[in-house]
């Protein structure tokens, strides 16, 4: 049995939308997993190409295993002991790590996911995407990158437990990601971020992320104004400095550009930028929003292999 999972990479916060809003952008993981009838090598059951490919675990520790072997324990007590000694997983890497685009949520999403998959292979019931949503974001500490992942588009997100609202993105259909070079763990990026603001700034804030809505399904000429954010970008200002001056640019010029999640990737929500206005050092991605969040294909090996997506 083999199981093939793509996973979009996502944006978060949007500007003012901090762990609430995020975006699937049309970026894909491709996760696939294979179902042996005997038990493989654990120190080799894992490959992986492409980003980050030369420092990933090729072993049982490898997260997005750890993930599926936990989540089939956990859900599915009644499936055979021995099934995650079975299995061997290929992954095709092209979300960028540590750069504020998802790939931690991706990774998790995709192998809730795929223990669904497996799940329902050994007897049980497939995980609805909620389910999905619900673990991921249980793992992850908030749902604002799982949300988009599961389910594509624009998400507005809340935790506890965690549910979230697609929004028709009626005035874009494509953005621009600008890919830096250095990386940023995100731990270090919510650090600098003060645990309070005046009532002033936090009601312009949410102003604004509301205005930031009003631009995707009515009206995107607002999305300048509207993704001026007042809660962590300027704290983490020296964390991604060189973003930072690309974003001020791009917005002197009247394009809306904000970090994405926790940086230092910068997201324009517009189709072109300038190539004049751009460092460099970094890699320009046209992409556009993707709408159907993780994509499914499982083949057997009987003549009636059949699409569960």
């Amino acid at each position: 049995m083999r199981i093939q999972i793509e996973v979009p990479a996502t944006s978060a916060n949007l500007g003012p939308g901090y762990d609430a809003f995020g975006l699937a952008l049309g970026i894909f993981d491709t996760l696939t997993l294979t179902i042996h009838d005997e038990a493989v090598d654990p120190s080799a059951c894992v490959s992986v190409t492409g980003e980050s490919a030369e420092t990933l675990p090729t072993d049982r520790s490898h997260l997005i295993m750890r993930v599926i072997v936990d989540v089939l324990h956990a859900e599915y007590p009644d499936a055979p002991a021995d099934l995650g000694e079975r299995l061997s997983l290929d992954c095709v890497n092209r979300i960028p790590h540590s750069r504020g685009l998802g790939s931690s949520a991706a990774a998790i999403v995709g192998a809730i996911a795929l223990a669904g998959e497996i799940g329902a292979y050994a007897g049980g019931d497939k995980l609805s995407r909620q389910r999905v949503l619900e673990l991921a974001s249980e793992l992850e500490g908030h749902p604002d990158n799982a949300a988009p992942a599961v389910f594509g588009g624009l998400t507005i997100a809340l935790p506890d437990p965690a549910r979230s609202w697609q929004v028709p993105s009626n005035t874009l259909a494509e953005v621009t990601v600008l890919v830096p070079e250095v990386r940023l763990d995100t731990e270090i990026a919510r650090s600098v971020i003060p645990v309070s603001v005046e009532h002033e700034v936090a009601a312009e804030n949410s102003a604004r992320a509301a205005l930031l809505i009003h631009g995707f399904v009515t009206d995107a000429s607002v999305l300048l104004e509207a993704t001026d954010d007042r809660l962590h970008q300027e704290f983490r200002r020296e964390a991604y400095p060189e973003s930072m001056v690309i974003v001020d640019g791009l917005r002197d010029e009247g394009l809306p550009a904000v970090i994405s999640g926790a940086g230092p990737t910068v997201l324009v929500l517009a189709s072109t930028v300038p190539p004049a206005l751009l460092p460099p050092s970094v890699t320009l991605i046209h992409t556009a929003i993707d709408l159907g969040g993780y994509r499914v294909q499982a083949e057997s090996q009987s003549p009636d292999s059949r699409d569960r997506r």
